[in-house]
């Protein structure tokens, strides 16, 4: 149950406005925290901005740096300060065997996934270090550690996501600010039927799917003064997914999509 344990913080939340980012930006503000609703739907981000105690929604494309900096402007102007952010935007349906992939089908994941968490860590980091305190929260993906056929260049973005959480915990620790990855296993976001839900289940060790509510509690932890020794710590909220050598009924990209040569 909800204790304040983020009372007084301000939060921005990328992609906070649909799936685990709308759960923790919800989370969150029910913790206490400010929270800025950022989104690439910025209608989407005021209505469920318009649902929490405090904060705003606003339109942002994390690869658009002109757009991350104005988050940021309207952040500092309403709230004054960011004390967490949570790298959450990105692209998920992305599946297409290598031997089809193109350039643009690359960059454009890359962009989204990498270095969209990039570009708002690095308007985050200086003001954070500044007051000598902080949290970045990166969201990776089994992914990084376990690859999904179809899915070369998410699989990438998310392994450089956990290189990138390692590498700015030891460069922004010094200065008081945490860096930490969440990873999320096999979450519905999108209500899927009980039949595909019992499917995909039914070799996670906990015996069911997640909901994207499952990820805002660890978020909270990782955002709260429960977790500042914790830095450069990749955290699971995975149902055990990925402690087992057997692989979960997951893959959505079966041999029969491989391109015959």
């Amino acid at each position: 149950m909800p204790d304040g344990r983020l009372d007084g913080k301000v939060a921005i939340v990328t992609g906070g406005a649909g799936g685990i980012g709308r759960a923790i930006s919800e989370r969150f503000a029910a913790e206490g925290a400010r929270v800025v609703v950022a989104d690439i739907d910025g209608d989407r981000a005021q209505e469920v901005a318009g649902g929490l105690a405090d904060g705003f929604g606003i339109a942002c494309d994390v690869t658009d740096r002109a757009s991350c900096d104005a988050v940021f402007a309207a952040t500092a102007e309403r709230l004054g300060t960011v004390d967490v952010l949570v790298n959450n935007a990105a692209l998920t349906k992305t599946e297409r065997h290598f031997l089809e992939a193109d350039d643009a089908w690359w960059d454009r994941i890359i962009d989204v996934n990498l270095n969209g968490a990039y570009n708002m860590a690095f308007r985050a980091a200086p003001l954070m270090c500044r007051r000598g305190s902080g949290v970045i929260i990166n969201l990776s993906s089994g992914g990084a550690s376990k690859a999904h056929r179809g899915n070369a260049a998410y699989d990438a973005a998310k392994g450089g996501i956990e290189a990138l959480t390692r590498a700015l915990a030891l460069d922004l620790g010094y200065y008081g600010v945490r860096v930490c990855t969440l990873v999320p296993g096999s979450i519905d976001t999108s209500g899927l039927p009980e039949e595909e839900r019992i499917k995909r289940g039914v070799n996670v060790p906990l015996a069911r799917i997640g909901t994207p509510e499952d990820l805002a509690g660890p978020a909270v932890f990782l955002a709260s003064d429960d977790a500042k020794y914790v830095t450069g710590s990749i955290v699971f909220s995975d149902g055990g997914m990925l402690a087992q050598q057997r692989s979960a009924t997951v893959d959505i990209f079966p041999l029969d999509r491989f391109p015959t040569l």
